[in-house]
């Protein structure tokens, strides 16, 4: 009887307890984020870079936690069962929150209901990369080689259901080819196996693919975003290179579980946009490939919801889907 009082009691006082309260003693331990895709890759990289200032921001360590498989779902399924204390945060994808809940039958998270938006983070786009045994410097030399060799040229993938396989479904069905799509568990063991020329070539990550094409390991045909990308201005658009319609623009977003209390979401997405804004991080972000796209919790919940509703048009199109 004691012990039951004395839990109604607690609970009387957590909810009296001032929302700005809950700020105020938060964090209370170290911080992880989970990164849904293996080390190496586009996602590990932003997670990396907003750890450590967001560390000193909050004063307590910020931990990455690399969760990778099936297309980043595994490690957004593990954050939306996680304590809604704001000490898990997940660096969620256009895989893991736009397109998973169009192309898997039985989701094991709720993309819109089962977290708390905090900001986006930065936007990218894909390039068409290939290797440079395959002979092709253009969008229609690929096309006529793929239309001479069906079924025979493969592209890989950080995993079924990335931006990186709907990149290359969206190529078949607009070009009319057929390749082999290999899925990997990130964009780096995929990136590793296209330099040693396992497989022909990738729709990657600008920001992880960049290196290797401006050290000459891979030729850079075309990138995915309506207009060109900063880092390869010589680059065209898949529009430019006659496929019109075509256009895939990752994101990358940081997410808490829902009934995250408000007071602590605000403070991760005031910080984060504060260190998103600064100099130094926007300036390492840039030089890798990503835009820094800081918002507040609103907007990327209502960004959530668009691009859900805008991949199921694009899933359903490219004929994708997975149990």
């Amino acid at each position: 009887m004691r012990t039951a009082l004395l839990a109604w009691l607690a609970c009387i006082v957590a909810l009296c307890t001032p929302v700005g309260a809950v700020a105020q003693k938060y964090p209370v331990r170290s911080i992880k984020i989970v990164a849904p895709f293996s080390p190496g890759g586009g996602v590990d990289t932003v997670a990396r870079v907003i750890a450590d200032p967001l560390s000193k921001a909050l004063g307590r360590p910020v931990i990455v936690e690399n969760r990778p498989g099936a297309a980043g779902t595994i490690g957004a399924a593990l954050v939306a069962k996680a304590p809604a204390d704001g000490h898990t945060l997940l660096l969620g994808t256009i895989s893991t929150h736009g397109i998973a809940p169009s192309l898997y039958a039985r989701l094991p998270y709720d993309a819109q209901k089962d977290f708390t938006p905090i900001s986006l983070l930065v936007t990218q786009p894909n390039v068409l990369a290939v290797h440079p045994s395959l002979g092709v410097r253009s969008v229609a030399d690929l096309i006529r080689l793929a239309k001479a060799r069906p079924g025979t040229i493969a592209y890989a993938s950080s995993g079924t259901g990335t931006t990186q396989h709907l990149s290359g479904a969206l190529f078949e069905a607009a070009a009319g080819v057929r390749l082999v799509h290999v899925p990997y568990k990130g964009s780096a063991p995929a990136l590793t196996d296209l330099l040693g020329g396992q497989v022909q070539l990738m729709f990657d990550n600008l920001p992880t693919a960049l290196p290797h094409i401006q050290a000459g390991k891979l030729t850079a045909l075309a990138v995915t975003s309506s207009t060109r990308a900063l880092r390869l201005p010589d680059v065209s658009t898949m529009r430019e290179a006659g496929l019109a319609g075509y256009e895939v623009t990752s994101w990358y977003a940081l997410y808490a579980p829902a009934r995250t209390p408000p007071a602590v979401a605000q403070r991760l997405s005031s910080e984060v946009r504060r260190i998103l804004a600064s100099p130094a991080v926007a300036e390492r972000l840039r030089e890798q490939g990503f835009q820094p796209a800081p918002g507040t919790p609103e907007q990327l919940g209502t960004m959530t919801r668009d691009e859900i509703a805008r991949w199921a048009k694009v899933v359903k199109q490219a004929g994708v889907t997975m149990e």
